[in-house]
């Protein structure tokens, strides 16, 4: 398979879960996939690294860039597009991945996390789309991805992490702007999230799951990539300016059985809907 043997994707993160997951997907079709992700060494809680990420985006069948550099730098964003055009020619894909996760509510959030929330999740996809886009409009099918959710107005989100909340309903709307802006451009710019949720290490540590333990109540990140493929393989004025859920656009695809993305000791009875939905 070479359907994106040529073209460039540029992710943030992707050292682990989701991202590498799509990074992979994308990687198997013979992709370009320059990975931008702190994670030079390996982190004693967290597997993997933008290294063994790059190696792996390799392994699949695509070239690889890892680059160590910080999202919410804008000289590190900045020089990590220029890498990426420099070495593979240009980008058609950008996949706003990173992101930080705190579930505390206002009252006993410590400013230093939200801070650290707001410069990852809103900073982060603003400067990355902003330095990507003259690239992307020049792309024959330019792809913006946010993961993020779709606009939920009900307050309990709110009440329970409302600056959680807050700064990932700000991906959405930075990416739902983008996409009205790239119109006339031909650059696509839509969000993606999972209806389930996903086992990753964000999710393992909010539901005090050990790792080598089952997730009971979740998939696998390959429903999410299976999806992102979907988004970006489409013409790019098709899905854009939309939030979309992962089994919805497998849906669209004509699936209608999701039981091969189910994590190890899953059940579809026992799997829970991700939040904002």
């Amino acid at each position: 398979m070479t359907a994106f043997r040529g073209k460039t994707v540029l992710m943030s993160g992707g050292s682990r879960g989701i991202g590498l997951a799509i990074a992979l997907r994308l990687a198997r079709e013979g992709a370009n996939v320059a990975l931008l992700a702190k994670t030079d060494q390996p982190h004693p809680k967290l597997p993997g690294t933008v290294h063994t990420a790059a190696q792996e985006v390799r392994d699949a069948g695509g070239q690889a860039l890892a680059i160590v550099g910080d999202v919410r730098d804008e000289a590190s964003v900045a020089a990590a597009v220029k890498q990426t055009v420099e070495r593979f020619g240009g980008i058609d894909v950008l996949v706003n991945n990173a992101s930080a996760i705190d579930l505390t509510s206002t009252p006993d959030l410590p400013t230093k996390r939200f801070d650290l929330m707001y410069d990852i999740n809103v900073r982060g996809t603003y400067l990355l789309s902003r330095h990507a886009y003259p690239h992307l409009a020049e792309s024959a099918n330019g792809h913006v991805v946010t993961l993020s959710p779709p606009l939920n107005p009900d307050p309990k989100w709110l009440a329970l992490h409302a600056a959680y909340t807050a700064s990932k309903y700000s991906m959405t709307m930075l990416t739902l702007g983008l996409a009205e802006t790239g119109r006339a451009d031909g650059v696509a710019a839509n969000c993606l999230w999972p209806r389930t949720m996903i086992d990753t290490a964000a999710v393992r540590n909010g539901l005090a799951i050990d790792p080598g333990r089952d997730a009971p109540s979740t998939r696998t990140p390959e429903i999410m990539a299976d999806a992102a493929h979907v988004i970006v393989s489409s013409p790019a004025a098709e899905l854009t300016g939309r939030t979309l859920i992962d089994e919805d656009v497998l849906r669209g695809t004509g699936v209608t059985d999701f039981r091969g993305y189910l994590a190890p000791g899953a059940t579809e009875a026992a799997l829970e809907i991700d939040l904002f939905l």
